[in-house]
């Protein structure tokens, strides 16, 4: 029986290689063995046509070795193919300006995108950005109504900040004595 399996398996073996030397050089693979694990081959197959959901993942490992503007193909590419993971990530890397300048308006607008697809994340950064008006219009009621959907979502942020009266330095004081108060002179 064994001897059998064996000899079936070297036929199409045969008959495989034989069809592949038939073909022509366009319809062979490029690469037989492509480094899937690898964060380069990721980064380019952002370039591709063809969307590949499993990209994805990678982008947090090429924006934290410094490859922003890879990571960042990535991320976008993985937003626009509706993957809401994404795109706290758009919204980090056009507030930061890694690769960049730094963009408040694009950032609050990913937030604005995550928040209208019912993220609490979203709904908690984009309500923050309504309560500072960086990036977005200056609008506490907004901003308010907003964290507390957050909140009922189970974000438990959202609930320390309706503790704390909404004050945004109460979740993110080094951020607010950094970045979000206006200068005073």
């Amino acid at each position: 029986m064994r001897l059998l399996l064996a000899a079936c398996a070297l036929v199409l073996a045969i008959r495989v290689e034989a069809a592949v030397a038939g073909s022509s050089a366009a319809e062979q693979p490029e690469e037989l063995n492509p480094q899937v694990l690898d964060m380069q081959y990721w980064a380019a197959k952002s370039t591709e046509e063809r969307f590949d959901p499993h990209m994805c993942g990678y982008g947090v490992f090429l924006d934290k070795t410094g490859q922003h503007e890879e990571a960042r193909r990535i991320f976008e590419r993985c937003a626009d193919n509706g993957n809401l993971h994404a795109m706290p990530w758009m919204s980090y890397l056009e507030e930061n300006g890694y690769d960049r300048a730094s963009d408040p308006v694009k950032a609050a607008e990913w937030d604005k995108r995550l928040a209208d697809a019912g993220s609490p994340i979203g709904q908690f950064n984009y309500g923050l950005d309504l309560l500072r008006g960086h990036g977005a219009p200056l609008d506490r009621a907004s901003g308010k109504s907003l964290i507390d959907l957050a909140a009922a979502g189970g974000d438990s942020t959202a609930r320390e900040l309706i503790a704390h009266d909404y004050d945004p330095e109460s979740v993110t004081p080094e951020a607010d004595k950094a970045r979000y108060r206006h200068p005073q002179f």
